[in-house]
């Protein structure tokens, strides 16, 4: 497996936007189409493809804005997406750590994530990676990862 990570552009949006949520996932995932809405309005988002040789099988949006009045939202992890059949074999984690290694370029020492709290939810995901629960916000938990 060779993962990279890209800009989002015409050539990879159609293979992108067809990653859905998995079915357990629906109630806490947005699907790539809404992030993609969400980072066209939104000048401070960071929507990247990931991509495993040449075949898209994830998606990850970021947001930088340093200034933001609300801490969570100055820098880190919006959205992640990874298609079904790449499930398991360190799409995830690598998104996170291109994340990280993004934060980290533009001078942040920490990234924060948000999830619903729910057994079925990405927490113990984040968690694994080494974020730490920092309270709730907008009723989901704050995660945090100190770079």
């Amino acid at each position: 497996m060779t993962l990279r990570i890209a800009e989002l552009d015409a050539e990879n949006l159609p293979a992108v936007i067809r990653i859905p949520p998995a079915v357990g996932e629906k109630a806490y995932v947005a699907p790539v189409l809404h992030s993609i809405a969400e980072a066209y309005v939104t000048p401070t988002a960071w929507p990247r493809v990931i991509f495993d040789d040449d075949v898209v099988v994830g998606f990850v949006m970021a947001n930088w804005d340093e200034d933001n009045e609300i801490p969570e939202f100055r820098g880190g992890i919006w959205r992640l997406n990874v298609a079904d059949e790449a499930k398991g074999r360190g799409v995830g984690r690598f998104a996170v750590e291109q994340v990280a290694a993004e934060a980290r370029r533009r001078g942040y020492e920490r990234i924060t994530t948000m999830w619903e709290p729910a057994s079925d939810g990405p927490e113990g995901f984040y968690l694994r990676l080494g974020f730490r629960k920092e309270g709730e916000l907008f009723g989901e938990v704050v995660g945090v990862l100190d770079l």
